[in-house]
């Protein structure tokens, strides 16, 4: 099998490979993507399911989707069902192996019945407070709970009474019974247990007594045969307290624990808790809002699960905690869709062009190419008539040296048409500019023999042949590069006030008016959009998935 080994490596998959050659697990590779279902997948979790899958795949082993539901009080079917969208979307399938910790609630209790009996676990009837206080400090020795003596008699009908209600919430815990004076504090006498009387999305109210996390995290990694249980770095200074359970219950074929440096994006949080907090105060529209580094903000921007996979490979994997440029997250939406969707023109703010010597009834068609980078997209047609609009940015009454845009008595290409020239400009009473007259060139056709060469080249719409629509131009979240970097400061200080813009009078091709929910095109010169998924048929909608360019390295350079 040694030779059959991927190519592609990783201390992970150092670590993998080292255990075939052992035959450690028979060969075997299995892992797993465990999300707790408190909150929406965000960037982060991509990196970590192209991860757990990804090493499935290439081992030819298998990974499950588990999710942890250990805290009822924070969890929902809604989390579960947007979970199981996210990770289907990026790409990946676990076949028929859909598990919960909460299949393993009756296992989970049983083994804590053993380590009971072994003298390993203790009911303790401290407060949280004063189990906080007994645990003492990083540099200082933790204290004995003055329950941790109890008989394992006491202990087992304690507990017994915890699971049949007896009790009321935070009257008891369970805790293992392991070291108060080491210097790892994940491992002086944690909680595993706790009463906790909610209704649980799957197990209702069977159970008023939930595992922890640290307790449930290993005991249904080995319940499901997880070979190598990959988490990120946080979770290394637990992994004494998962091989302690897992040792102590005497439990074959141990799964192993590798971490790996979590996704840390600039100009974005990547925390559950703060994400719902800009969703409960309504600084975004919903864990689905475009700005957000949910997955499902990003495929409703219009982003590709290929991109995101993509990305995922470029960063690739770490054991140091680092800064990733949110800008490499920006440029694989512009790689994967510069090759495959099409070019369309569209104004986002039109400027209307009378082409005074064009003939008022002739409507002519042009070629336009789909995609240069796929010939086999093809082409298109373009309508060009006396009436046409530019964007307002294209033209300057008074402009600077090197301008090569529209300017009065100035000379313009409009792209696959004709050479104008503007010879007057129109303004209302307010002395704001309604119309540009200009003339066109007939031998200047875009296609003919034309020698005549002029600087600029902009894009246009017909008037009579495009429709309206509104087009959103999202931009990052936060104006700040690591928005949590000052903790004396409320992150949300740094929202970027200009994050969202809606243009309501766009014009774009004709030809976009049958475009569904989710289609894709890059508006030449101005971006990559997608039809929102939320538009209705009554009037089109356009996210801005990313600029052409990244517009912020320019600003930052500047400031």
């Amino acid at each position: 099998m040694e030779n059959n080994l991927p190519v592609q490596t990783n201390f992970i998959r150092e670590i993998i490979n080292e255990d075939i050659k052992n035959n450690k697990n028979d060969g075997r590779v299995q892992t797993r993507f465990p999300p707790e279902p408190n909150g929406y997948l965000h960037i982060g979790h991509a990196k970590s399911i192209c991860l757990n899958f990804g090493i499935a795949r290439d081992y030819r082993g298998l990974c499950n989707l588990r999710f942890d539901d250990t805290n009822p009080i924070k969890e929902d079917i809604e989390y579960v069902e947007s979970i199981i969208e996210d990770v289907r979307w990026l790409g990946f399938d676990w076949d028929d192996r859909l598990y919960y910790a909460s299949d393993y609630f009756e296992k989970m209790y049983e083994l804590a019945i053993q380590l009971i009996k072994k003298g390993k676990a203790y009911v303790d009837s401290s407060t949280s407070e004063e189990i906080k206080n007994q645990k003492g400090t990083p540099t200082e020795a933790g204290v004995h709970s003055p329950y941790r003596e109890r008989s394992i008699e006491e202990n087992l009908k304690l507990f017994e009474g915890m699971k049949s209600g007896k009790y009321e919430d935070g009257t008891h815990t369970l805790r293992a019974k392991i070291d108060m004076s080491s210097p790892n504090m994940h491992l002086r006498d944690p909680v595993i247990y706790r009463i906790k009387r909610a209704t649980h999305h799957r197990t209702e109210d069977k159970w008023c007594i939930y595992p922890m996390y640290d307790y449930a995290h290993p005991i249904s990694d080995w319940i499901e045969g997880i070979t190598h249980s990959i988490c990120t770095l946080e979770f290394e200074i637990h992994r004494p307290l998962y091989d302690w359970f897992l040792i102590e219950l005497c439990l074959p074929n141990r799964p192993q624990q590798i971490e790996f440096a979590r996704l840390n994006l600039s100009y974005t949080v990547m925390s559950k808790r703060k994400l719902l907090e800009l969703v409960e105060e309504k600084h975004v529209s919903g864990w689905d809002d475009p700005r957000m580094p949910t997955i499902s903000g990003l495929r409703r921007r219009g982003y590709t699960p290929e991109s995101i996979r993509n990305f995922a490979d470029k960063i690739g994997v770490s054991k140091r905690d680092s800064m990733t440029d949110v800008a490499l997250l920006e440029y694989s939406i512009r790689e994967d869709l510069n090759k495959r969707v099409q070019r369309v023109m569209a104004v986002l703010n039109p400027l209307k062009i009378t082409i005074t010597n064009y003939p008022d009834d002739k409507t002519e068609e042009l070629d336009a190419i789909n995609n240069p980078e796929d010939p086999s997209a093809g082409k298109r047609v373009l309508f060009f008539s006396k009436e046409i609009f530019i964007e307002c940015e294209d033209f300057l009454e008074n402009p600077p040296k090197k301008y090569h845009r529209l300017f009065p008595g100035g000379e313009v290409r409009l792209k696959y048409a004709y050479i104008i020239k503007c010879n007057e400009v129109v303004k209302d009473d307010s002395g704001e500019i309604t119309e540009l007259r200009c003339t066109y060139d007939p031998e200047t056709r875009s296609g003919t023999c034309s020698t005549r060469k002029v600087k600029g080249t902009i894009h246009w719409i017909s008037a009579d042949n495009s429709i309206e629509a509104e087009v959103r131009l999202y931009d990052r979240l936060f104006i700040t590069e690591d928005p949590l970097a000052d903790p004396e400061k409320d992150f949300k200080e740094f929202l970027n006030p200009e994050s969202l813009k809606i243009l309501n009078t766009c014009r774009l091709e004709k030809g976009l008016t049958g475009s569904k929910p989710g289609d894709k095109f890059q508006f030449e010169r101005q971006g990559y959009f997608c039809v929102d998924p939320l538009s209705n048929d009554k009037r089109l909608v356009f996210n801005r998935t990313a600029a052409l360019r990244d517009s912020w390295a320019k600003l930052e350079k500047s400031l």
